[in-house]
């Protein structure tokens, strides 16, 4: 596993990103061969930029068209279609591009041909790595120790995701008269004596061991694993491991000295004042850019129902300080009259017309660019939500008070990675992300968020 701006990924999704824009940039060249003539095609610096813009263009749009997400894009039809629309998108934005900056411009006839060459070689390039990824070729083997949830959490998460790069060969329980409980595929052996540890992982060539007991108490195989690990062999502790699998962190399931030892939850006066920075000029920036729309929905927002165009409510923010924060009104006036405090529903019935859509694509967040520009916020950031709710939820979830160590922000490493939640179970999950990114926060991982951001705004994704 490579760590990359605070992520984690497996080094064969790296060469698998890199390789695919060789493929992109040389059916471009093969095209541009084919069609015209030159002593020296690579010589050409503006040659060699017009592919390299058009390679850039064209894997942002496989990206935002979830190319690069396995568990959607796994198959041959599904692959296709959304082949077809990236491509589609990449000729609008490059011919936008074009108009404005003629010198960029790729002749027609080889424009067309790479096209087509791309729909081949892509294809044709992904058809042969599903493979690679569903035989497991080139993953990591390794054993887990135990049979708490969390290793069971952890078997799931590998079988379940087709592109993590692992694959369990060996789980061994907790103590001999124990098993699992989800059934094991026939290929992952059971091995219940954890004093054959060493040899086991020696024998099958696995240089990795998860430790997720239960108890460690009189049961701790500390001589095994002292021995794994002066052989070679990496111990890693499974909290950890999960938080490196998956991005975020297990709040039920860790312990407070995890915490306290583990690594990250680094601050400093210059990553806090970089941080403000971040948020003074990016937000200052779109909203002189928005403004226009802010003024259009504003307009729309008190056409299509009675009522102020803004909804002001309190938040709880850095250090447990409540302050008001603002939206576009998407609601009926006066929505919580009778239900009181509640989260929003799927179809809820207070939501106005023009509501569903700015909600929809988040539109009605924009206002509160101002409340970063002054500082109440950041730009990314855990959600902040009501007092009524953290009220109850720091009495259910453990950890929580952990959020109110920095400002919530208009948008979060939960919000990118979790749907709109409104229950309990959806407060610990995105709890689990919050946690991972308080953890890791660092403007490379900001950016990153907000990059996502922008894919969940387009397509409209986990609004309610």
């Amino acid at each position: 596993m490579l760590r990359l701006l605070k992520q984690y990924f497996p080094i064969r999704n790296i060469i698998f990103y890199i390789f695919e824009g060789f493929i992109i940039f040389g059916s471009v060249l093969l095209s541009t061969v084919l069609l015209t003539f030159s002593d020296s095609y690579m010589f050409d610096v503006l040659l060699v930029l017009r592919i390299l813009l058009m390679t850039f263009i064209c894997q942002i749009c496989l990206y935002y068209n979830d190319l690069y997400d396995f568990d959607i894009s796994s198959t041959l039809a599904e692959t296709t279609i959304r082949l077809l629309q990236a491509l589609g998108v990449t000729s609008i934005a490059l011919a936008f591009i074009y108009f404005l900056f003629p010198l960029a411009i790729i002749d027609r006839k080889i424009f067309i041909l790479s096209i087509l060459f791309l729909m081949v070689f892509i294809i044709g390039w992904r058809l042969i790595y599903i493979q690679i990824l569903n035989k497991g070729i080139f993953n990591e083997h390794i054993i887990i120790l135990g049979s708490s949830s969390l290793a069971v959490d952890i078997f799931k998460e590998i079988d379940n995701t087709i592109d993590c790069g692992y694959t369990v060969s060996v789980m061994i329980p907790d103590s001999e008269n124990e098993g699992y409980q989800v059934e094991l595929p026939d290929k992952i052996m059971v091995h219940k004596n954890k004093k054959n540890l060493c040899r086991i992982a020696r024998e099958m060539d696995i240089h990795k061991v998860v430790v997720a007991l239960k108890e460690r108490r009189g049961a701790f195989p500390t001589d095994e694993l002292i021995r794994c690990r002066t052989a070679g062999i990496e111990v890693i502790e499974g909290s950890s491991f999960y938080e490196m699998l998956t991005g975020k962190v297990l709040v039920t399931k860790i312990n407070p000295s995890w915490l306290i030892f583990s690594d990250g939850f680094r601050k400093s006066w210059m990553k806090t004042a970089l941080k403000r920075i971040e948020d003074i000029i990016l937000s200052a920036i779109m909203l002189i850019l928005l403004s226009p729309v802010l003024v259009i929905v504003s307009i729309l927002v008190k056409l299509d129902s009675r009522g102020p165009v803004f909804f002001s409510q309190d938040r709880v923010g850095l250090d447990k300080k409540e302050y008001m924060m603002h939206k576009f009104r998407s609601m009926v006036r006066d929505a919580e009259k009778l239900t009181g405090p509640v989260w929003a529903q799927d179809n809820d019935t207070r939501i106005t017309r023009v509501g569903k859509v700015i909600r929809k694509f988040r539109i009605d967040e924009l206002p509160q660019l101002w409340e970063v520009l002054i500082g109440k916020m950041s730009l990314v950031g855990p959600r902040p939500e009501r007092k009524h709710f953290t009220d109850e939820l720091e009495k259910q979830i453990p950890f929580y008070s952990q959020r109110f160590n920095v400002k919530p922000g208009l948008t979060g490493w939960a919000q990118v990675s979790y749907d709109y939640g409104a229950t309990i179970d959806d407060a610990i999950e995105k709890l689990n992300y919050e946690l991972f990114y308080i953890k890791n926060m660092s403007l490379a991982m900001d950016i990153i968020i907000i990059l996502r951001t922008v894919k969940t705004v387009l397509f409209g994704r986990g609004a309610r």
